[in-house]
């Protein structure tokens, strides 16, 4: 059972992908923030693998990231925390799908074979690895994700051609993350000014959903992106929501709601 592919078949539009950094705040609060978010509404969960170098990510995600490491989050470590929340188990029991984000240096340090064993075993449907060329994707890796039954998820840009937007559908599965400028995670833009690009992926009619990321951070960017998109990613607003919450649920619930504009009960 694919969950990626059930998802974007039951609901066309308006999909919400929230982002997160394992171990951020805390080490422990992996699963505590996957139970928030999958109660409180979000459709897809992206999981954060942290890294010391992360080149596509703004201030915001790049301080999640030292943090986690500080605090002494792994690879390994993410994996036993996946396996306590349900692991493979969790493709039965209804759960949002989950998606592992992160650089190709720890994978590779990992071993890219265990990487993709235990991802699959941790429950996980979905891998984004910004900096793994897509060349070296489909002559090295391919066969290794859909031996593991991963959906791997390429990044494309306003500047990306259309001929490597088609040679990306043609690979990809899950969906395509739709990056709104060519810049880092977390900086403020005019999305309105973005339209131009969202229309003509909406035209292309690509075999794959469009989810747009970078910049989303309010129920306006949000409606904004899903005009043209299946939906939109949030990252850098919900760990700012959560950094310093005393309580995980209530701010996810609050953030949730502010971005859904649905009035909340709390």
């Amino acid at each position: 059972m694919n969950r990626i592919k059930n998802l974007f078949s039951a609901k066309k539009k308006n999909l919400i992908s929230i982002y997160f950094t394992a171990g951020f705040p805390q080490l422990n609060d992996t699963n505590i923030i996957l139970d928030a978010l999958q109660k409180n509404g979000a459709d897809l969960i992206e999981i954060g693998m942290p890294y010391s170098d992360p080149l596509a990510d703004g201030p915001v995600i790049q301080h999640s990231d030292m943090k986690a490491l500080q605090n002494g989050m792994s690879i390994k470590l993410l994996f036993e925390q996946l396996d306590k929340y349900g692991g493979s188990t969790s493709r039965v029991r209804g759960f949002v799908p989950l998606i592992l984000m992160g650089y190709l240096n720890p994978v590779l340090q990992y071993g890219i074979e265990k990487f993709c064993s235990d991802a699959h075993h941790a429950g996980i449907d979905g891998i984004i690895l910004p900096d793994l060329p897509l060349p070296e994707y489909e002559k090295e890796y391919k066969k290794l994700f859909e031996k593991y039954k991963l959906d791997f998820i390429f990044l494309i840009t306003p500047e990306t051609s259309e001929k490597r937007i088609r040679k990306i559908d043609t690979l990809s599965k899950g969906f395509i993350y739709a990056v709104s400028s060519s810049s880092i995670t977390g900086t403020n833009r005019d999305m309105n000014a973005q339209q131009e690009y969202f229309k003509r992926l909406e035209t292309m009619k690509l075999k794959n959903p469009i989810m747009i990321g970078f910049g989303i951070k309010d129920n306006e960017t949000f409606l904004q992106a899903c005009k043209h998109a299946a939906g939109a990613i949030i990252g850098t607003a919900y760990i700012k929501a959560i950094e310093n919450s005393n309580n995980i649920d209530i701010s996810t619930q609050k953030f949730l709601n502010s971005i859904l504009d649905t009035p909340g009960s709390l």
